[in-house]
């Protein structure tokens, strides 16, 4: 098998279209198209398939691709040997999580690790539902839930603390709330129930039901957001809501919720240079991150 071949075979995977994958190696589209075909007729399988919207891999095609990522990263190895010690860690890593953290936590560490290994590419999916190594939706996923079973590399990556928030605005102009009785008379903001992706979200029947819910949404940040504008009470991440001075704890000391987020990755991909180099990096941010998840400061 040659190996530049699966160069091109890679790169083709990354970009999705022939010019940008052409553009990248610099060489024409033409022999981008050459060199994968030649690569399938020795393999004997189709890898990457052409559809309207770009090149997607077929079965095998994401079958070949951990060993030759694997191939690539210990090429990159030698290349960083010989060059000493320029950074040549490179390729794409895409990091799924729920969308508090990603977008309140990760982002900005995620611009960190970039300003360490400049020629790594993250794309982050900070979505408020649960993604699937299964489907290749992600390469490293933050999630609630520990899997019970599959090929997955698995940590306990931390714990976090939740708390009951309102606005210093909505506790100034309703009756005061000295115990959890007092909360069914006010208005709480939470999830749509029947499209919750985690049982670990479930914490209204932990506090009370209230006679009304001013607001269900499937966002936390909008959830935050409607609090911070007066909309009523709600069930909140410590690591977000410390940051908005306008919102303060309810029956702080007695309303508390600790989850933990788990993070995964196919084990295929643990070898792979740019896959374990992100997944220390997360493990070392969170467990620097202690003290605003678990809700010590702010």
């Amino acid at each position: 098998m040659d190996w530049d071949n699966l160069r091109f075979f890679l790169e083709l995977s990354r970009a999705g279209k022939l010019t940008v994958a052409a553009r990248r190696l610099g060489v024409d589209h033409t022999t981008v198209a050459r060199r994968l075909q030649a690569l399938e007729k020795s393999i004997g399988a189709q890898l990457l398939v052409r559809e309207p919207s770009g090149y997607r891999l077929t079965e095998a095609g994401h079958g070949l691709l951990p060993q030759a990522e694997a191939m690539e990263s210990a090429c990159k190895v030698i290349e960083k040997r010989l060059a000493g010690a320029e950074d040549n860690l490179s390729g794409k890593v895409r990091i799924g999580a729920t969308e508090g953290y990603g977008s309140t936590l990760l982002t900005s560490q995620l611009v960190e690790l970039n300003s360490r290994h400049p020629h790594l590419g993250v794309d982050l999916l900070a979505v408020p539902r649960a993604l699937q190594l299964s489907r290749h939706e992600a390469d490293i996923v933050i999630t609630l839930e520990r899997p019970d079973r599959g090929p997955y590399l698995v940590t306990r990556l931390t714990d976090y603390v939740l708390r009951l928030y309102a606005s210093k605005d909505y506790l100034a102009e309703h009756e005061p709330i000295r115990t959890r009785d007092d909360l069914r008379q006010h208005a709480l903001v939470g999830y749509v129930d029947d499209l919750l992706y985690s049982k670990e979200l479930q914490y209204l029947d932990e506090i009370g039901r209230p006679l009304h819910m001013a607001l269900r949404c499937t966002s936390i940040l909008a959830q935050q957001r409607a609090v911070a504008e007066g909309a009523g009470l709600a069930i909140l991440p410590a690591f977000a809501a410390s940051e908005d001075p306008s919102l303060q704890p309810v029956l702080a000391g007695e309303i508390e919720f600790v989850r933990t987020f788990w993070m995964l990755m196919p084990t295929e991909l643990k070898d792979i240079a740019r896959m374990r180099t992100t997944w220390d990096f997360l493990r070392e941010k969170a467990d620097a991150s202690q003290a605003v998840l678990m809700g010590r400061v702010g």
